[in-house]
């Protein structure tokens, strides 16, 4: 059994959409699909998430939108990324000074809005944002020392006129490893089927897995 760990974005979790496809796919297969609800803290998050990896030994890591950042920090193990937002961390750490306003912190949770359910509960807290800072700092570090990294983006992701998103910068790090798909920052199911679906057939059935130096 191959296990394949999903990292959510902002405000998913156990609950999340692609990770259920992906889950009811593999029914049957030799692989499955975990994700679990970490913490909005950056550090805390990143906690949990290296004693699931060390657990469940996956063999691929996919992360979405923010949850890019911690999959970057995941060493050793090939990753996918959907709607990777690189220039979220910077977008965060600018906006923490809005939880120092009276009335700040309710404003942000009014724009993210998380839905009911297993999801990962947003707090906009001053010293929490601040921390996106030296995560993103760490996650860049990791990424520099090598590995298989693959993304996927949406030409109408919205995400993209505000930086949160940056194919540019994605590019910059990484090089042309990437699709660029007719759809939104939330990968359209017919987008999971056709191209995340067999990218991961390819990482992980081809006849010479993918290797993460590769």
């Amino acid at each position: 059994m191959k296990t394949i760990l999903y990292i959510h974005g902002m405000g998913g979790g156990g609950d999340s959409r692609i990770p259920r496809l992906l889950r009811e796919r593999f029914a049957g297969t030799d692989l499955r699909c975990i994700v679990r609800t970490y913490d909005f803290d950056p550090e805390i998050g990143r906690a949990q998430i290296a004693s699931w990896v060390e657990e469940l030994q996956p063999a691929l890591v996919i992360g979405e939108s923010l949850g890019a950042i911690q999959a970057l920090r995941v060493r050793g193990i090939p990753h996918l990324f959907v709607s990777p937002s690189l220039g979220a961390p910077d977008v965060l750490v600018r906006l923490a000074w809005i939880c120092k306003v009276p009335g700040g912190k309710a404003l942000l949770h009014r724009i993210w809005r998380v839905k009911e359910g297993d999801r990962q509960p947003l707090r906009f807290e001053y010293d929490i944002l601040k921390k996106y800072a030296p995560h993103w700092a760490a996650a860049k570090k990791a990424a520099a020392e090598g590995g298989y990294y693959y993304a996927f983006f949406g030409t109408r992701d919205h995400y993209r006129k505000s930086g949160v998103v940056k194919v540019s910068l994605w590019e910059e790090m990484f090089g042309k490893t990437y699709t660029i798909y007719d759809g939104t920052h939330f990968m359209e199911e017919e987008y999971v089927y056709a191209l995340l679906i067999p990218k991961i057939h390819e990482i992980l059935d081809g006849p010479a897995n993918v290797r993460p130096g590769e």
